[in-house]
């Protein structure tokens, strides 16, 4: 595992007909041939290499699971007990004829990329991936590779995240201009939430925030694992006065349902990459839209692809004709693989 953060891979083997070809794209999975095992399948098979917890990645039902420890503790608290084999970061395995590991990925608690190394060819599977910095997760690392398969989520010139801080601090501002209301954060329960609190840390918010019932368990889990989230509060045990001037956080789902009426004159905020399309924040009714994404925004993605400079560029959920239209600008191999199921669950 030495090296990969640095050391540009070994020339590929004469033998092969073409780059990549022990790898097989399916709707449902990417399907490893020589290890038998698929990565991020949307159905159960035998053998399954998990990037990240997010449920549109991690389905529960496999015979075995390969992940990191924390992404095994995740799929353990949404699905049960899981036949999981533990993969640290920078630690590798031999599954059949290849060598497989876990470097991070920057999204989510857990999130990896997953190197795969057989007969001189690397192929680095991104999953899910951001590049700005997260006190929740570990930062991505880039890793030399032949074939780079990158998500692209917000893969169009429009998406420029703002700087986090930014946004944190409009969320700030906003409740101590309204001491007799709350701020009503909408946010994905697995990593988006977390995040969202941590940030508020970050920024010497230190308050205690007030959640969800829907978002104990995965908080707790952080904490569990290290991250640092202060001191929250369930909404149930609380009275209404008493969130007054304080941040509440909810999935996104109960920002306008009855569960909101025992909060003090909400405003209602919604933490996504997508509220920077104003039509999604109005739809959504959100007063304060705040574009916080776990994905890497169109600058992040081109930056990555510029950095790594693989031989071949595999685009997958998202919007994948932008992304291969500046990879073939540049002279750089690409194409669109067709996989379904992959959802905005952690957007």
């Amino acid at each position: 595992m030495r090296g990969w953060d640095t050391a540009t891979h070994l020339a590929r083997s004469s033998g092969m007909a073409r780059l990549g070809d022990w790898l097989e794209p399916h709707p449902h999975g990417i399907y490893v041939k020589p290890a038998d095992a698929w990565i991020d399948p949307s159905e159960p098979v035998v053998k399954a290499l998990v990037t990240h917890g997010h449920a549109d990645h991690a389905r529960g039902g496999h015979q075995a699971v390969w992940a990191t420890p924390e992404t095994l503790a995740i799929m353990d608290a949404r699905y049960g007990p899981q036949a999981g084999h533990a993969v640290a970061y920078g630690e590798s395995i031999r599954m059949g004829e290849v060598e497989v590991g876990y470097v991070p990925a920057g999204h989510v608690l857990g999130s990896a990329q997953i190197v795969l190394d057989f007969r001189g060819e690397r192929v680095v599977v991104s999953g899910d991936y951001k590049r700005r910095p997260d006190p929740t997760c570990a930062a991505f690392e880039p890793v030399k590779c032949d074939v780079f398969v990158t998500e692209a989520t917000f893969a169009l010139p429009v998406f420029r995240h703002p700087d986090t801080g930014d946004e944190i601090d409009k969320l700030i501002e906003r409740l101590h201009a309204n001491p007799d209301r709350c701020v009503l954060v909408g946010a994905y329960a697995l990593g988006k939430a977390q995040r969202v609190i941590a940030e508020l840390r970050e920024r010497g918010h230190m308050a205690p925030i007030y959640i969800h019932g829907a978002l104990q368990r995965l908080c707790d889990l952080y904490a569990e694992h290290g991250v640092r989230l202060g001191e929250l509060l369930p909404v149930a045990d609380a009275k209404k006065a008493d969130m007054a001037g304080h941040v509440v956080m909810c999935p996104p789902g109960a920002l306008n349902d009855r569960w909101s009426r025992r909060l003090p004159d909400p405003i209602t905020a919604m933490a996504s990459g997508w509220m920077r399309v104003r039509q999604r924040a109005r739809q959504k009714n959100v007063e304060l839209p705040l574009i916080l994404s776990d994905h890497a925004d169109w600058d992040e993605l081109t930056e990555t692809l510029s950095e790594i400079a693989p031989r071949e560029v595999w685009v997958t959920h998202g919007r994948e004709e932008a992304l291969v239209h500046w990879c073939e600008q540049r002279q750089m191999k690409a194409r669109a693989l067709a996989l379904v199921g992959f959802e905005d669950e952690d957007d």
